[in-house]
């Protein structure tokens, strides 16, 4: 495995490929991985300088450059998906406690078009949209968390704009703050649900890992990876690669300097993805403590991954 920092989750191009009847996405990092950099700090919070590529010269060159492609966002960008029109679509998370002006709360979606430069709004509010992928079917899949947002995750016909819920409670309850996901090659969606921030009362008993499958139940499948946040599955579809990021909050909007917390787990686990999309056997990967662990991650075509 490879590892290269200030990656996102999924902003890539993407060819198509049939596997086992499936149509899939693959994809080639080398166009985009700039572009992957600069979107996770070029919001004004987050701006700060960048230290030159190190690591393996194979998957990152000496002479790349990084391109500032978005500043307008005002507290944190996440998960870049390119959609069938060839557009990347992500999301800005607007935090409440930083959305001073009216307009701004509930996060949106922005649409980039990479032959102009030019960003769009795409949806706003967007229910406090994280994270974004695109199904085979070419439906935008969005994970909205709290603060104000959705606390759900919804399918979006990019045809005709109309937009389901395909998971809004388990158990009768709303689920803390949908954050990451993945699409296997069976259709069904994994999405991680921790909490970070958002006053919503938690109605779920613990942080976990769903899986929605295509006839529309939910599954919890994980409850071991204390506070999930990024999650891939590996080319052969046979690991579920989960980032637990335990900051020791559930609101960071009102956590002041004050205020003393303690991190809890920072790392990379995997564990195994059977066929009936279950997932067993936890492995620690990466230990991050002390420092802060990961936040997304994405894998390429020969299973080697990209973490934020």
């Amino acid at each position: 495995m490879k590892y290269c920092a200030e990656t996102s989750h999924y902003f890539s191009k993407q060819n198509t490929n049939k596997i086992g009847g499936v149509m899939t996405r693959t994809h080639d990092f080398a166009r985009y991985i700039g572009a992957f950099m600069v979107l996770l700090i070029s919001s004004p919070i987050f701006a700060q300088d960048v230290s030159p590529p190190s690591g393996d010269p194979a998957y990152i060159s000496p002479d790349a450059r990084l391109q500032t492609l978005f500043n307008d966002g005002l507290a944190l960008t996440e998960s870049p998906a390119e959609g069938p029109d060839g557009m990347i679509y992500f999301s800005d998370i607007t935090f409440t406690s930083a959305a001073t002006e009216a307009g701004w709360e509930a996060g949106h979606i922005w649409r980039y078009n990479p032959k102009t430069g030019e960003t769009a709004m795409f949806r706003s509010p967007s229910g406090m949209s994280n994270g974004l992928k695109f199904d085979a079917q070419d439906r935008l899949i969005v994970a909205e968390g709290a603060d104000y947002g959705g606390r759900r995750v919804t399918r979006t016909d990019m045809k005709t704009g109309k937009s389901y819920i395909i998971a809004g409670q388990y158990e009768g309850q709303p689920f803390n703050s949908p954050n990451d996901l993945a699409i296997d090659e069976q259709g069904r969606v994994y999405f991680s649900d921790p909490r970070y921030v958002g006053h919503e009362s938690l109605d779920q008993p613990i942080m976990a890992v769903y899986r929605i499958d295509p006839d529309g139940t939910i599954h919890r499948i994980i409850t071991d990876a204390s506070k999930p946040n990024g999650v891939v599955i590996s080319p052969d579809q046979n690991t579920l690669y989960v980032v637990s990021n335990d900051n020791g909050s559930f609101d960071v909007g009102r956590i002041t300097a004050d205020i003393p917390t303690r991190k809890g787990q920072m790392a990379l686990l995997a564990y195994d993805l059977h066929p009936d999309g279950s997932a067993t056997f936890r492995k620690l990967l990466v230990d991050y403590l002390p420092e802060d662990g990961p936040d997304g991650l994405t894998v390429d075509v020969e299973g080697n991954l990209y973490i934020a």
